[in-house]
C-alpha cells in the first residue's frame, strides 16, 4: 500500500502542469533599441535618446501601473484616471510653490525635503480621491461598462473644471530643484540628471509592485481576484475591501506619475491628465490587462518607439504608439502577458 500510495503521490506530481516562461516580450524593448542604432547617426546620440525614452517609459509606466491592476482585477474602465494624475501634480505645487527657497537652494538634503512631502502628500491626496470615487462613483456600474466609460469620463470632466476653477487656466511653472538640473557626461553622451532619477524611481515601483504580488499574501488575493473572482470570495475573503485598496493604490500611482511627469515637463496645468490618458491606456492594452510585467515592458516600448521616431522621423512621431499597439495586437490579440481572459 506505501508503494501504491508513493506511485500515487508521484502521479498526482507528474499531473501538475508546468507553465512554460514566456520571455520573448522581456527581449522587445532591447531589440528596439538596437534595431534604432544603425539608423542614428552617432553613439552618444543613441544613448541619450534611449536614456530619455527609458525616463519617459518608467513615468508612463508609474501612471498605468494603478491603472492596470484596476482594469484587470476589477473590470473597471475607469476614463477618471487621468483626474489623479492632473490633482496629483497640483497637489505637489501647493506644497512645492511655498517652499521655493529649499528647491532653488544649493543643497540635496534641502531640495528632498521639499520634494519627498510633496510627493507624499500628492500621493496620500490622490489615494483618499480614489477611495471615494470608488465609493461613490464606481461602485453603483460594477459590471456595466457602457455606464463605466459614461460616469468615469464624466468625473474626469468635472475634475478638470474644478482644477481650472481653483488654480486657474494659466500653466504654473514647476521647475526642477536646483540637485537635479544638468547633466551626467559619458564620453560624448549627455544624460540628464532628472531622467536617471526617474529611471531608479519607477524600476523601485516596478520592483515593489512584483514583491507585493508575488511573495505577499495580499499579492496572492490579487492574483487569484484576477483570474477567478468568485472562488476568492467562496474561500471567505472580501474580495470588495481588496478592489478598495487596489483602486486607493492605483490612484495613488497616478499621483506620484503626474508628479514626475510635472518636474519633467516643469509645469503643471489641468488638461495634462486628459492628454496622458490616451497613452495610459495604449500601454495596458499593450502590456495585457492586469499585467505589471506587461505594463512594464509595454511603457518602455512606446516611450522608446515615440522618441526615437522622433528623432528620425518627426511626423511619425504623432502615431507612434497606435501603430505600436496595432502591431502588438495583431502578433498578440491579448497583449504581451495578459492575466485576464476578459
Amino acid at each position: 500500500m506505501s508503494a501504491q500510495g508513493t506511485d500515487g503521490d508521484t502521479d498526482a506530481g507528474a499531473a501538475l502542469p508546468k507553465t512554460p516562461r514566456d520571455y520573448l516580450p522581456l527581449l522587445l524593448p532591447v531589440a528596439l533599441a538596437l534595431a534604432a542604432l544603425p539608423f542614428v547617426p552617432s553613439t552618444s546620440t543613441w544613448v541619450t535618446l534611449t536614456i530619455a525614452g527609458l525616463a519617459m517609459g518608467m513615468m508612463i509606466f508609474v501612471m498605468a501601473s494603478g491603472l492596470t491592476l484596476i482594469f484587470g482585477l476589477m473590470d473597471v474602465l475607469n476614463f477618471g484616471h487621468g483626474a489623479f494624475i492632473a490633482i496629483g501634480a497640483y497637489m505637489a505645487t501647493l506644497v512645492l510653490i511655498p517652499l521655493a527657497a529649499w528647491m532653488q537652494a544649493d543643497s540635496v538634503w534641502l531640495n528632498l525635503a521639499a520634494v519627498v512631502p510633496a510627493v507624499l502628500f500628492a500621493m496620500a491626496v490622490t489615494g483618499a480621491l480614489g477611495l471615494a470615487f470608488e465609493r461613490i462613483v464606481i461602485m453603483p456600474v460594477y459590471g456595466q461598462h457602457l455606464k463605466q466609460i459614461l460616469i468615469t469620463m464624466g468625473g474626469m470632466i468635472v475634475a478638470e473644471q474644478m482644477l481650472y476653477a481653483f488654480f486657474g487656466p494659466q500653466q504654473i511653472p514647476l521647475p526642477l530643484p536646483t540637485s537635479l538640473r544638468g547633466s551626467f557626461q559619458f564620453g560624448e553622451a549627455a544624460i540628464e540628471k532628472y531622467r536617471v532619477v526617474c529611471v531608479l524611481v519607477g524600476l523601485a515601483v516596478f520592483l515593489a509592485m512584483l514583491a507585493i504580488l508575488n511573495r505577499s499574501k495580499i499579492g496572492l488575493l490579487i492574483r487569484a481576484g484576477v483570474e477567478n473572482t468568485e472562488m476568492v470570495e467562496a474561500l471567505g475573503y472580501r474580495i470588495t475591501r481588496l478592489f478598495v485598496g487596489v483602486f486607493m493604490a492605483g490612484s495613488a500611482l497616478a499621483g506620484l506619475g503626474g508628479v514626475m511627469w510635472a518636474l519633467y515637463r516643469e509645469q503643471v496645468n489641468a488638461a495634462m491628465g486628459g492628454e496622458l490618458l490616451v497613452l495610459v491606456f495604449i500601454v495596458v492594452i499593450i502590456g495585457g490587462l492586469g499585467s505589471v510585467t506587461g505594463c512594464f515592458i509595454g511603457a518602455l516600448l512606446v516611450a522608446l518607439a515615440t522618441n526615437y521616431a522622433g528623432f528620425l522621423v518627426p511626423k511619425l512621431a504623432l502615431v507612434t504608439d497606435i501603430l505600436l499597439m496595432v502591431a502588438v495586437l495583431l502578433w498578440r490579440p491579448r497583449g504581451l502577458y495578459p492575466v485576464t481572459s476578459r
